[in-house]
């Protein structure tokens, strides 16, 4: 096995795939990356067994076709810190990998292509496509809100819903909940409901840009896979049942806030320098015509900012995590923000003037 290309062309394959390696696994062959040559063609592979990556690149086979694993991260490293535009040349002797590149020679231990795991080939029941910047929208909208090793493991990812044209995603950890829809008429999709894992969806918005292009994307049972012309992305699905949310979204709002975005992001930005560290509570005062935002701390320092609004009701105190209203604020990509009110003791809705894609729940905090 004997091949050589560009480093530039392999850099970026590599750099694709290198997310999914598993760094403290008990398993030395999840470090590695697997590295398929076909004719003209390397394939790049790594997995740690939820997530597999796969990208591929063009080579100049001077051997015959075969396969082995490299350490990820000692490749990567090499990789990086050769010059650009410059020639790498692979070659297998024995248990050992050759890396040649100008004078510069390194020789990498590699481990049995045959154990390195592959995640089981599968066919979607579901298949439709979607723009990059479309799937990274929906993501990017609620992916705050999803809790990180809650003990209710469903919590720990991200529901993706397709129904008829429209695509939803749901995040919730218990304390607030975000949900943003897309729905595209070129769309006809029957109603499916997965949990993809909070690193897979981390992962999805490290590989996309917001760019018009379109990625084919495949529900199965256990597995979504997203395809795309440089890599395929596969994740497992997380096996239980994900809240029903619609029982939670308040109903009873009858107080309606106008406000800018970046202006109350200032103000509530200020506030939290004081808060508590641990709980982040601020109390928002709602009068007729401004809003007083107070934070404090056991060091007993306290912050008060105000903000001119209009609020046509009976004035209300309400507390909130204020680092819950600061990621929504930052997810909302509209000046126009839109809450709604009903007492101190409800949960507030959020969510951006115009469009209404993407709407967020927060539960008051006691303070």
């Amino acid at each position: 096995m004997k091949f050589s290309l560009n480093r530039d062309l392999l850099l970026k394959p590599l750099l694709l795939v290198s997310g999914a390696v598993e760094r403290k696994s008990t398993l030395p062959i999840l470090s590695n990356i697997l590295l398929e040559v076909s004719g003209q063609s390397l394939t790049l592979v790594a997995t740690d067994l939820e997530l597999e990556m796969v990208a591929q690149t063009q080579v100049d086979n001077q051997g015959g076709d075969g396969k082995v694993t490299i350490p990820a991260k000692k490749l990567l490293d090499i990789c990086k810190s050769l010059p650009e535009q410059s020639l790498i040349t692979f070659e297998l002797q024995d248990e050992n990998i050759i890396i040649h590149c100008g004078r510069s020679k390194y020789s990498l231990a590699t481990l049995p292509a045959h154990d390195f795991p592959n995640i089981e080939q599968w066919q979607g029941d579901i298949e439709f496509r979607l723009n990059k910047s479309q799937l990274l929208r929906l993501i990017e909208s609620t992916h705050f809100s999803m809790a990180n090793q809650d003990v209710r493991y469903y919590l720990n990812g991200m529901s993706i819903e397709t129904e008829g044209n429209e695509i939803r995603s749901v995040a919730t950890d218990g304390h607030r909940l975000a949900i943003c829809k897309i729905a595209d008429d070129n769309l006809q999709l029957p109603t499916r409901q997965v949990i993809v894992p909070r690193k897979g969806i981390l992962e999805i918005i490290r590989l996309l840009d917001p760019v018009d292009e379109p990625v084919t994307i495949y529900l199965g049972s256990n597995h979504i896979r997203i395809v795309d012309t440089e890599f395929s992305f596969t994740s497992k699905l997380v096996d239980g049942r994900f809240p029903d949310y619609r029982r939670v979204l308040p109903r009873n709002g009858d107080k309606v806030l106008l406000a800018q975005r970046d202006e109350l992001k200032q103000v509530l930005s200020r506030a939290s320098i004081l808060s508590n560290e641990k709980f982040k509570g601020v109390r928002l005062n709602f009068g007729s015509n401004e809003l007083k935002i107070t934070a404090n701390n056991p060091e007993q320092e306290q912050a008060e900012e105000y903000l001119e609004i209009e609020f046509p009701y009976e004035p209300l105190e309400i507390g909130f995590n204020v680092s819950y209203i600061l990621d929504v604020l930052n997810a909302v990509k509209e000046e126009g923000i839109k809450f709604t009110l009903s007492d101190a003791n409800s949960s507030v809705v959020i969510e951006g003037q115009e469009s209404g894609e993407a709407l967020y729940v927060i539960m008051p905090m006691r303070l």
